[in-house]
This record gives C-alpha cells, sequence and structure tokens, in this order.
C-alpha cells in the first residue's frame, strides 16, 4: 500500500517537473525542471528495487548530462527576449508523435505482461552484480563502441569551442582596427 502510494507521488512530481519544463520560456529553468524529472525516476526505480539503475540515474543523468546541457545552454548565451513563433506549427507532430509514444508504452505493458518470468529473474533483474556480468558479457561491444562514441562527442566539443573561441576573438579584433 505505501508502494504505491509513493509511486503516485513520485510520478506526479515527475509529471509535474515535466510540464514545468516545457512551461518554461527560460531553457536554464527547463533543465533545472528536467533534473526533478530525473530524481523522480530515480525515485521510482528505488521502488522497484533497481538500486543500481536509480544510483546510475543520479549519477549520469542529473549529474553529468544535466552539468553537459546547463553548459552547452550557457555557452550559446540564449536570450529570453526572442519569440520562439517558429515553433507553433509542431504542436500537431507533437501531438502525433505523442500518440505513438502512448501506443509504444502500451505495448510494451502487453508484452511485459504476456511473458512469464520466474520469481527469482524478476528479483535478480536489477542487481548490480547481474548489470556487470551482462555489461561486460554479452553486451561487452555496444559498452565498448559507447564508450568511443562518448569519447568523439567530448574532442568535437573541445573542438568546436576552441574554434567558436577564435572566431569571436577575431570578430574583436577586426572591429577594434575599426
Amino acid at each position: 500500500m505505501i508502494t504505491t502510494l509513493l509511486f503516485f507521488l513520485f510520478a506526479g512530481f515527475a509529471i509535474a517537473c515535466a510540464g514545468l519544463m516545457v512551461y518554461h520560456k527560460n531553457p536554464l529553468y527547463s533543465a533545472i525542471s528536467l533534473i526533478g524529472v530525473f530524481i523522480a525516476l530515480a525515485c521510482i526505480y528505488m521502488l522497484l528495487a533497481a538500486p543500481f539503475i536509480a544510483a546510475v540515474q543520479v549519477l549520469v543523468y542529473a549529474g553529468a548530462i544535466m552539468v553537459l546541457v546547463i553548459f552547452v545552454i550557457m555557452l550559446l548565451n540564449l536570450e529570453e527576449d526572442k519569440p520562439l513563433t517558429r515553433l507553433r506549427h509542431l504542436y500537431l507532430i507533437g501531438s502525433i508523435l505523442g500518440l505513438v509514444l502512448l501506443a509504444q508504452t502500451l505495448f510494451i505493458f502487453y508484452a511485459v505482461k504476456k511473458s512469464p518470468q520466474s520469481a527469482q529473474e524478476q528479483a535478480d533483474a536489477g542487481l548490480t552484480l547481474n548489470i556487470g556480468r551482462a555489461m561486460f558479457t554479452e553486451y561487452l561491444l555496444p559498452v565498448e563502441i559507447a564508450g568511443v562514441l562518448l569519447l568523439m562527442a567530448i574532442v568535437g566539443a573541445m573542438v568546436l569551442s576552441r574554434r567558436l573561441k577564435e572566431t569571436r576573438l577575431d570578430i574583436a579584433q577586426k572591429e577594434k582596427r575599426r
């Protein structure tokens, strides 16, 4: 009974933060609301007896990924005075994609209920030992590929930020000469 109550509490918090994320015009406030969604999801993972996934959710998504997103927001120096009129025609596309997401969710719910699992498999699903064993045996190649892609993304971000800084310095020097 208490787990159901906690689930609805955390799910409501996640939905409220997601709504605030979409509502805010300032991208920094939207990013902070997204951190609230990630923390609520981590709490739901803890209710599902998956402590490793909850810790990864907080450390990787709410920590590292959101720091990167906030860094990009600060780097772009977005001004909140500019109206976003170009996105108004995307409401129909967003609604269609939302319905597709709902259909996928219902299909996954149906598939999970249909496939039989033993009680032992369900109890061992989120344990750190089983996740580590799967990552470094069965899924070793995808883990290595993801690591290389993340390294390439970091190097690309550094190269782009240096080029942007050099371009700004060149523009500033040309303006001083005038």
